[in-house]
């Protein structure tokens, strides 16, 4: 479990222990499913929160990123990816997230 937990996911979590077992087991089924190994994996979770311009779900998995070795630059530029993809509003958005993320964890 990641060290940093939004309140309402605890909350939620306290609440309703049998869901988030079950969305666990299957979110580990799903990632392990394919030949895809960890970082790859890691990388298209960051990207998929960047097209759908999640603040918690980008600065979660870049945080997860960290912690499992995937390097700054790295980061940057699987965000800078999402440019011609998502748009500019978009990439930019996420690449803020990011860095604050990466400012954060460097302290």
């Amino acid at each position: 479990m990641p060290a940093y937990l939004p309140e309402i996911f605890k909350d939620f979590r306290h609440q309703h222990p049998e869901i988030c077992k079950a969305y666990d087991d299957l979110a580990l089924k799903c990632h392990n499913a394919g030949p895809l190994d960890a970082k790859t994996r890691r990388l298209i979770k960051l990207g998929i929160t960047i097209g759908l311009s999640s603040d918690g779900g980008v600065r979660s998995h870049a945080r997860r990123a960290l912690a499992e070795g995937i390097t700054p630059d790295e980061l940057r530029h699987a965000v800078l990816l999402a440019f011609t993809t998502a748009g500019f509003p978009t990439m930019i958005a996420a690449m803020k997230w990011v860095e604050e993320v990466i400012a954060k964890e460097a302290k």
